[in-house]
């Protein structure tokens, strides 16, 4: 029985769900938690990215709050979040509606259209910037303007002139990102029964009575899912915005993510730029919560 005692206890560990997790636990905790608990130790300190000492202070906070920049990275990155997500759920909702008709149709190319649609999915945020540059610049090689400019000898500024370059900026990331939108809405729209849309059918209920009496209350919780992730999305959208436009001009798409990396690497400010990131990883929580709250709010009334 002795000898067998080990033996048993290594079965009953491996019967242990806590057994199987601990290497994701272990991952977690070296790649994530510990990053995560070095940046905000920093963001207490006036530590620089060339090394040297560093003191423990509130003063990376106290500037971060009175610098008007802060306000304007806030600004840019909450309507660069707002615009991308109405744009994306309009526009993921249309599509979704779209493929799930065809698709009940038996309409052909199908297989074709979602391949198209997830195309710019898959493509990195830095080559998604690289492209719309290319296409919508005002210099030599910017193609759209080159048309524009053949056609009626003017150049449109997409990228120059801040509000333009902001508006361009989100149309990019709406084009960049609206299939995964599409992708969870029509997933949702699977699981609502057909014999719900056959009883409105019956009692003379047209196409957008069924979207609204059917379609979007059975879609609410997946609409929320959608939302969380398409915010923290569009709030920590970096790689597209400093291959599209570096921030500028006159830091008009500067969102909150980009100010991190001007801090950290441009201005070798590590315990700012610190104190930044801390500040975006608390607008997500705070996001969170707050469609969590919503969508328990929700499950009560239903």
């Amino acid at each position: 029985m002795r000898q067998n005692r080990p033996a048993l206890l290594w079965a009953r560990l491996q019967e242990s769900p806590f057994f199987w997790l601990m290497p994701a636990a272990a991952f977690l905790l070296v790649f994530y938690t510990y990053p995560l608990l070095d940046v905000i130790r920093l963001s207490f300190t006036d530590a620089k990215l060339i090394g040297g000492d560093y003191a423990y202070t509130l003063r990376s906070y106290s500037r971060l709050f009175r610098d008007p920049a802060t306000l304007r990275s806030l600004q840019v990155t909450l309507i660069f979040a707002i615009g991308s997500v109405v744009l994306k759920l309009t526009l993921g909702m249309l599509l979704a509606l779209g493929l799930d008709a065809a698709v009940k149709r038996g309409l052909k190319g199908m297989v074709a259209v979602r391949t198209s649609i997830l195309a710019a999915w898959v493509i990195p945020g830095v080559i998604v910037g690289v492209i719309w540059k290319l296409l919508l610049s005002t210099s030599s090689y910017g193609m759209l303007n080159y048309w524009i400019e053949s056609a009626y000898g003017t150049s449109i500024p997409f990228l120059s002139e801040p509000q333009m370059a902001l508006m361009t900026a989100i149309l990019a990331n709406v084009w960049r990102g609206v299939a995964f939108t599409m992708i969870i809405l029509y997933a949702g729209l699977q699981k609502i029964p057909a014999e719900l849309y056959e009883a409105a059918v019956i009692d003379g209920a047209g196409a957008f009575a069924r979207f609204r009496h059917i379609t979007v209350p059975m879609l609410v919780p997946v609409i929320f899912i959608a939302l969380v992730l398409m915010t923290i999305s569009g709030v920590n959208t970096f790689d597209l915005i400093v291959a599209l436009t570096g921030g500028g001009p006159a830091r008009s798409t500067e969102v909150i993510a980009l100010s991190v990396y001007q801090q950290v690497f441009k201005f070798m400010n590590l315990g700012r730029g610190s104190a930044v990131a801390v500040l975006l990883l608390a607008i997500n929580l705070g996001m969170t919560l707050i469609y969590l709250f919503l969508l328990r709010l929700n499950r009560d009334r239903n």
